[in-house]
């Protein structure tokens, strides 16, 4: 038989599904702002690396169903904020990008996973944000990427000393590789922020490479 005082106690689920809903809604909120302040606010990489973060965070705390409502509730606010098209340019790849980060820092992934996912992730992201971009401006963005990456190839040719003309073929390769070696550093440097930051709040990731450790004199 239950005793009265078991009777009135409540079930730790219960207890924490408030706090679940108001860390949601703030971290949620969190994300928001970053990507909005940095919207009208352009401060170089400075906040970019943070827009992730926030939803990875929910993960590590509360899990996969947390994360989920705090990328959708983070997507809905910026569409109500600043409309669909940029809400979207925020959620595929960065909302998208923390929840699986946050799966893979909770199942104790290495870095090379959770860079190589989260690398993959953030090229669709920009080749979706690309997609997107041109049909909103009516032009091919795809057409003015591969004029920049000929005149970077063509004076690398000239560097050379190749006389040859780069075929197409090589100028998309050298973009898709481009895109792909940038999304690298910037999921290097997140995984750098949130190892100091998470650290220090109580919500560890992952312990990076032993050349990082040794670099940062982190242990």
């Amino acid at each position: 038989m239950k005793t009265i005082s078991d009777q009135k106690q409540p079930s730790t689920h219960r207890e924490d599904k408030p706090l679940v809903l108001v860390e949601t809604a703030f971290l949620a909120s969190t994300a928001s702002l970053i990507w909005f302040i940095n919207y009208y606010f352009p401060m170089g990489p400075l906040l970019k690396v943070f827009f992730p973060i926030p939803i990875a965070l929910l993960y590590l705390r509360w899990g996969n169903r947390a994360s989920w409502m705090g990328a959708t509730v983070s997507g809905l606010l910026l569409s109500v904020l600043m409309g669909p098209t940029r809400s979207i340019l925020f959620v595929i790849p960065f909302a998208l990008m923390g929840v699986m980060l946050g799966a893979v820092w909770k199942r104790g992934g290495n870095w090379l996973i959770s860079i190589g996912l989260g690398s993959l992730l953030g090229s669709i992201g920009f080749f979706f944000r690309l997609w997107l971009l041109s049909i909103l401006l009516g032009q091919d963005l795809w057409i003015y990427l591969t004029t920049q990456v000929t005149e970077l190839v063509e004076w690398g040719f000239v560097k050379l000393g190749l006389l040859a003309q780069p075929s197409l073929l090589l100028i998309q390769l050298m973009a898709l590789i481009m895109v792909l070696v940038n999304n690298i550093i910037y999921l290097f440097v997140v995984h750098l922020v949130a190892l100091l930051l998470l650290d220090r709040i109580g919500n560890s990731i992952p312990r990076p490479p032993k050349w990082v450790q040794i670099l940062l004199d982190y242990d």
